[in-house]
């Protein structure tokens, strides 16, 4: 057994903020699947959403957060995030992130980009890979510390919860080793910045890694999760999509590009006012119709309008992706589809990160901060991790110097103890062939546009190949591909038990039973929990 008084689960800017302010107060391990940089972090190419400019204000941004939200946000959680956010970017840039920037009057001044549903430019962003820039700094401010130790290639399996007198309480977790050994971290504080679940579907712009672990684990612990009906699609992926997709930033729109069909028609002007620059679930919606109505299998997105130098200026790992596909996207249109985004529910906390599960934080894309309510405004993700995850880690400091030194009880992983056990290669290759099944079933039935009886099917075939999974689990030696699909079987589950319960179309659920967002009663949050046992 492992001791430490913090535990971060994943290696993205929530987890690394978290354990830059925890350092100072204690011992930090971090555990993260693959390198310390890899994470959805450092796909993240638009920016960080902040108030830095005279012609916007706090009440601007707010606003367009709420707007984007469909009335489910926590108004007081996005005043916070707004109202601290210009701070935390000052934090990151005393930390050493360079972000890109032009001289004005002899003084150096942010660069702002503009993205959909944002009414002004706010988006401090590095060119077009701002998440690589942050991810590199952190992490290089975390080695310096000395006291952010760093498990790389290394999984959570489950969290540890003490259940002793009927009082559970989140104490570490268990995790699989590079070596194949099952080891219990005991710490005194537990952060979930697993990051999200875009592994759940299909076609993602998300990582590998991004298999819904942390909404997993938290779930079966007892944490509450809510609001998993709510998947955001990137709207502008390109195409053809590769094992992961690459992402067309939407400050490609922001910056002039246009949307077109194949007959070169512009098309958003008939479905939202703010034509190119609408939210992401109206221009999501907006494509697929368009491509159902005409039988095409993509759209394009046009920046030609721009000068070829500008673009490759502002966009240049776009470019040169976009030039290794054999496309200028400064003479060529960019061929675009949707995909699989952004996990706006989560991991249910108060505005300090602390979950329902005492002991357990959690910021980040696994998260239910109560900002992003049915849809995410673009950008706010990077700042929503960094406001609450600092957040956290003073309340969690806080906590710590009061927590009773009494010793950390030894827990037990059902079944699991060691990775050890008969290893049965065909039925191996059977359950993993299941892998596909769910990712199909999610994208084809509880995508962008859903119905009673899309959710009804997939329910049915989702549930009975996670019961094909977790009997596996339990007679099977301990594997990270076992692991992350008894994740994604659970996930994907527990996404369509949130879907069938919303009877109406409110922000990005959208079917075709309910059609109209339901106003004449309060919204209410999708609220799911599973009952431990104290025994």
């Amino acid at each position: 057994m492992e001791k430490t008084d913090f535990l971060v689960i994943g290696s993205g800017i929530a987890g690394l903020s978290f354990a830059l302010e925890a350092a100072k107060h204690g011992s930090v391990l971090m555990i993260t699947k693959k390198e310390d940089t890899e994470s959805n972090t450092n796909y993240a190419q638009g920016g960080i959403a902040a108030v830095r400019d005279s012609m916007d204000s706090f009440e601007q941004h707010i606003e367009d957060t709420l707007k984007t939200g469909a009335g489910l946000s926590n108004r007081l959680a996005v005043e916070t995030m707004v109202s601290e956010g210009p701070k935390r970017i000052e934090d990151l840039m005393n930390y050493g992130v360079e972000f890109s920037f032009f001289w004005k009057e002899n003084k150096k001044v942010l660069a702002l980009g503009r993205e959909g549903g944002h009414s002004v430019s706010r988006i401090v962003h590095k060119a077009d890979h701002t998440g690589r820039e942050v991810e590199k700094t952190l992490i290089e401010r975390c080695k310096e510390t000395g006291a952010v130790r760093i498990e790389e290639h290394s999984i959570a399996v489950d969290l540890a919860v003490d259940v002793s007198n009927g009082n559970h309480r989140c104490v570490g977790a268990f995790m699989l080793t590079p070596g194949g050994e099952v080891e219990q971290i005991a710490a005194k504080i537990t952060m979930l910045t697993s990051g999200g679940s875009g592994q759940v579907y299909l076609h993602t712009t998300n990582p590998a890694i991004a298999t819904g672990d942390g909404l997993a684990m938290a779930y079966r612990a007892g944490a509450r999760v809510n609001n998993l009906e709510f998947m955001q699609f990137h709207p502008t992926a390109l195409y053809p999509r590769d094992k992961q997709a690459f992402l067309i930033s939407e400050a490609v729109r922001g910056f002039g590009g246009v949307l077109r069909t194949k007959a070169g028609n512009q098309f958003m002007d008939n479905y939202h006012e703010m034509r190119d620059l609408a939210p992401r679930d109206i221009v999501a919606r907006a494509i697929d119709h368009e491509m159902k109505t005409s039988g095409d299998d993509h759209v394009y997105l046009d920046v030609t309008g721009r000068l070829p130098r500008e673009v490759r200026e502002r966009f240049p790992s776009i470019y040169k992706h976009c030039l290794s596909k054999n496309l200028d996207i400064t003479r060529d249109w960019i061929p675009v589809v949707p995909a699989a985004h952004y996990m706006c529910g989560g991991v249910v906390t108060d505005l300090d990160g602390h979950s329902s599960l005492p002991g357990l934080y959690a910021a980040g894309e696994v998260a239910s901060s109560g900002v992003h309510g049915a849809n995410r405004l673009a950008s706010n993700s990077l700042l929503e991790a960094v406001v609450f995850s600092y957040r956290a880690a003073k309340s969690a400091c806080s906590e710590l110097k009061n927590l009773p030194q009494k010793p950390i009880p030894k827990l037990h992983l059902k079944n699991h103890q060691k990775a050890s056990g008969q290893y049965d290669e065909e039925e191996w290759v059977l359950v993993s062939h299941d892998l596909f099944q769910i990712r199909k079933l999610m994208w084809d039935y509880v995508g962008i546009v859903r119905s009673n009886l899309r959710l009804e099917r997939a329910r049915r075939r989702v549930d009975l190949v996670r019961r094909e999974v977790d009997d596996l689990y339990q007679r099977s030696p301990m594997n990270i591909g076992l692991i992350e699909l008894r994740n994604i079987a659970l996930v994907a589950s527990l996404i369509i038990r949130s879907a069938i319960r919303r009877k109406e179309s409110r922000g990005l659920h959208h079917t075709t039973d309910y059609p109209e967002r339901n106003d004449s009663r309060k919204p209410k949050n999708t609220l799911i929990f599973h009952r431990r046992s104290s025994k």
